[in-house]
Formats: C-alpha cells, structure tokens, sequence
C-alpha cells in the first residue's frame, strides 16, 4: 500500500522518501534544530524528523541508560527535550522553507500532542515496536505510521504487522539495527528482501545508523523505498547521536548517490542511443591481413578482426573462408561484402 504524507508518496513505484533524522543532536536549541532544517532542505531529502518525549510518560525515572548517552537518559530528556510549542514553531518552519515535518512521538500522549499540532504521519521508533497497546492507539487517531523494526524478531514484526493492518491504518515498516553505531556484521541489509517478501502490500524502508552512506545506498539498490539517517550540523559538535550522524556534506551525498541509484535501476538490456556512436568504432570487422588480388580464394590467414565496427561483423569471418574475392584489398583494410563474388 502507498502512503501520502503532505505533498509527497511513499510508494513500491515511487522515489525513495528520504528522512534526515535530527534525533536530539539539537540539545534542545531551537535555533540549531531550525539550521538542521534549513540544511537538511538545502541537501534536497524529503523530511527532516524530530522527537517528541514526554519523560514521565514515557518511561520509569531510573531507567538504565544506553551507551550513547552520558548521562541518565531521564534526566537528559527532561533538560532537553523539544516541548510541544518548540514542534509547532519547527514544523511551521519547516513549511515555510518547504520540507516534511516528521516525528516520532515516544509514548501515546506524545502521538496526542502532535496529532494537536497537525503532524502528517507518525514515525515509529523500534522500541515500541512491540507495544501493541500504545500503536494501536495512536493508529486509530488516522494518521500514517512509519514503523522501525530494530531489536525485533522476525515474529514479533510478523505480530505488530497483523496488529496494525488489524486497524485499518496505512503503514510501513523500515528495517533497522538499533546499535549505535552497527557493526557490519549485524547489519543484515538482505533482511530488505526477505520483508519484502513477507509483507508484499506494504512498503519496505531502511533506517541506518552507521555512521557513513554505504549500508544506505545498498539498501536502496535492495529496494527500500524510505531510507533514514541521522544527522548533525558538524560532526565536532556533541550529541547523544554523533557516532551514528552524518554532516550536511555526506547528507547531500547520500540524497545525490540515492537519486544516482534510482536512476539506474532498470532492468531492460538494450543499445543506447549514447552507446550507438561508440559501438560504430568499439565492435571488432573483419579485415585484411595482406594484400588480396582479384580472383583470389580467401583463407585464414589472409583474415583477421579490428575495429571499427563499421564493416562486416566479426563473428560473420568463418562464413568468409573459401569465398573468392572480384576486387583489390590492400592489407589492413575492411573487408566488404561487394568485393565478394556472389555463389
């Protein structure tokens, strides 16, 4: 199934949806998240995404943090989490410069807040990927959801993918690897396919957190049709998400290497217009290896191939011995089908 999500479609034959992931790389600095914006707009992606967390709602105070974080993650939230009126001023802006505001709301409350502001679809984190009560609460408020698939088994998405469609809400799922950054090893980008075949009517992106465009534009090449990466505005900034970011250089690479890919995705196998020029001097003719007199029964040896491949093809040179010439060759020319006598 597509999905719309303002003026764009995210589709099995549609462009890849690009998402610039801001995560919390911001510190909760509006003027820093309105440049990420700006420049995610620049690099030419679709999206530009934020978070929405609500701490209390959103988890017990003394929960474990993960490695990218240098403090507890409550107490990091709490001092610099976006508050809803920051997300309204951002996606404003965002439809001022003319982008896609995205977010991911980390608890149902969140949903309700952005669903309040006017958001367009909610993108899912894998964390709650498994909780079937929240998504389906915040699918039944309408709204297109894009779901990531990290740290999940291949039966706990085949579960969350019945308990969604059971909605009625249009959907998506990204593969994902919630390590951050990924080993290589445990990226699994083939999984794509395997989704793809699981879950033939929806469709498949990738999100990625290694910190370079490789994994990305294979997974493209794979067929994810939405691609997310993280980003920060220079990479000696501090963040919570910086081992796993990439600058506004590398974002404008990957959307060119994205757009590049797509372009050459085809798969008829015919000759080119470009390719007909220099076929002329690329494929190999039959020539001449000596002098040849007029009357003359042509061997092996007095034939050979070279370009161009004006002359009579190459492949045809068999069909030339014991044929008797009724002209003049000079050596090292192109044999022509004129200066053989007919049968």
């Amino acid at each position: 199934m597509d999905i719309s999500i303002g003026n764009k479609v995210i589709g099995k034959h549609q462009p890849v949806f690009i998402i610039a992931e801001a995560c919390d790389n911001h510190f909760g600095n509006l003027d820093v998240a309105k440049e990420m914006i700006l420049q995610a707009k620049l690099s030419g992606v679709d999206s530009i995404k934020f978070q929405h967390h609500l701490p209390d709602e959103e988890m017990l105070p003394d929960i474990v943090m993960s490695d990218n974080f240098k403090e507890p993650l409550y107490e990091f939230l709490k001092k610099h989490a976006l508050t809803l009126q920051q997300h309204n001023i951002l996606k404003s802006y965002c439809e001022e410069v003319g982008i896609i505001y995205l977010c991911t709301p980390f608890s149902y409350a969140a949903a309700k807040d952005l669903y309040g502001i006017g958001i367009k679809a909610f993108k899912i984190g894998s964390g709650e990927m498994t909780d079937h009560i929240s998504l389906k609460a915040i699918a039944a408020l309408g709204l297109p959801m894009i779901l990531s698939t990290g740290m999940c088994t291949l039966d706990e998405i085949r579960e969350t993918y019945i308990a969604i469609k059971n909605t009625g809400t249009r959907f998506c799922f990204t593969n994902c690897v919630s390590e951050y950054p990924p080993v290589y090893d445990d990226m699994n980008i083939g999984f794509i396919k395997i989704m793809q075949d699981e879950f033939p009517d929806i469709v498949i992106g990738h999100s990625d957190h290694t910190p370079d465009l490789y994994t990305s534009f294979a997974s493209v090449a794979l067929g994810a049709k939405i691609i997310e990466k993280h980003i920060i505005l220079d990479k000696t900034m501090p963040g919570p998400d910086q081992s796993v970011s990439i600058d506004m250089k590398e974002l404008a690479e990957l959307v060119d290497g994205i757009r590049k890919i797509e372009a050459a995705m085809g798969s008829k196998k015919k000759v080119h217009d470009n390719e007909k020029q220099i076929r002329k001097w690329a494929f190999r003719s039959i020539v001449t290896t000596c002098d040849i007199m007029p009357g003359t029964v042509l061997t092996e040896e007095m034939l050979w191939t070279k370009r161009p491949g004006t002359g009579i093809p190459s492949k045809e040179l068999p069909s030339f011995i014991g044929k008797k010439v009724n002209r003049f060759f000079k050596a090292n020319t192109l044999l022509t089908r004129d200066g053989i006598e007919k049968d």
